[in-house]
């Protein structure tokens, strides 16, 4: 078994900015993650976040992995966390078929993708059904796609699938849209992107091999229209999947993770930070002060453990 003084589960914006603010504190940190970045490494372009006037987010992520590792925190990419439990004084985190043990955790994993859970939404997953559109969009040069969502989210997919793509319709259950005003005001006047309104896909056909069209219903009126397209990209909003943690925490009625004020949780050895915290407003600069709270509290306590000097500011000032 491998042993740590703190564990860190997922690596968005909140979890790497735990492990930065950890390790420079000369904690033996490890990050156990899938991938990196979480939502930001599938966010085309971001232009709100403090100092940066605009970067992509694979960018963004990429240079916060990078000054993770600089300040010697280990991220062990490629890993599913499968089970979390305590004995006794430890924490035992199961994961890649190896154990991790640490008196404190973190939990960052996120929101996972919320699926339109309409007929062929599963059968043509990969096969033009898809979550993202950093990702995926460059497969959809000069062709039709569809995106479903109303939200930033589904406003930025739009807007850099026009770049790509030769037609993008937005499809929206409401009569209005839900993101920022600049974004928003940005897509109503792009000529590539139609919005359709009212409207939510029933079904997602294709030819066996490939999505080909999508089924449409307005919701006000119930006429129905079909659709033809070379992709649907789904941006309809996001779930916690903590099953795996609902024994040791507490969460509420949305399945978010129940924090104070220091990101602690029902567990006060178990932080939680980022999305699924009930804290509003989802933004990358807030997930990274929630990762930086969580890990200096971390610090503090592990620090009362071992007798030594607690608080202080990043900068060496510490106080007893």
């Amino acid at each position: 078994m491998q042993t740590y003084d703190l564990i860190i589960i997922g690596a968005g914006p909140a979890g790497m900015t735990a492990g930065l603010y950890a390790a420079r504190r000369a904690m033996k940190v490890i990050i156990l993650t899938m991938d990196i970045g979480g939502q930001v490494a599938t966010t085309p372009d971001i232009e709100n976040y403090p100092g940066i006037d605009f970067v992509k987010g694979t960018d963004l992520a990429q240079a916060m992995y990078e000054q993770t590792l600089k300040a010697g925190c280990e991220i062990r990419l490629n890993t599913m966390v499968d089970n979390l439990e305590k004995r006794g004084e430890e924490y035992i985190v199961k994961a890649g078929g190896e154990e991790y043990s640490a008196p404190t955790v973190i939990l960052s994993f996120g929101k996972t993708p919320r699926k339109l859970g309409v007929p062929g939404d599963e059968e043509y997953r990969g096969k033009g059904v898809t979550y993202c559109a950093t990702c995926d969009g460059p497969l959809y040069k000069n062709k039709t796609v569809v995106v479903v969502g109303g939200g930033n989210s589904a406003i930025d997919a739009a807007l850099y699938l026009e770049k790509i793509a030769s037609k993008v319709y937005l499809v929206h259950r409401r009569d209005q849209l839900r993101g920022e005003a600049v974004m928003i005001d940005r897509v109503t006047k792009n000529s590539t992107v139609e919005i359709i309104w009212d409207s939510v896909v029933t079904e997602v056909a294709g030819d066996g091999e490939v999505v080909t069209e999508v089924k449409l219903k307005n919701i006000k009126t119930e006429e129905q229209k079909n659709i033809k397209t070379d992709g649907v990209f789904v941006e309809v909003g996001f779930e916690i999947k903590a099953d795996f943690v609902k024994s040791l925490v507490k969460t509420d009625e949305a399945g978010q993770i129940i924090v104070d004020e220091f990101m602690r949780t029902s567990d006060p050895n178990i932080f939680a930070v980022g999305d699924l915290t009930p804290v509003p407003y989802k933004q990358i600069v807030i997930s990274g002060g929630q990762g930086a709270i969580a890990a200096l509290a971390a610090y503090d306590d592990n620090a009362k453990r071992a007798g030594k000097p607690t608080g202080g500011t990043d900068w060496g000032s510490l106080k007893k």
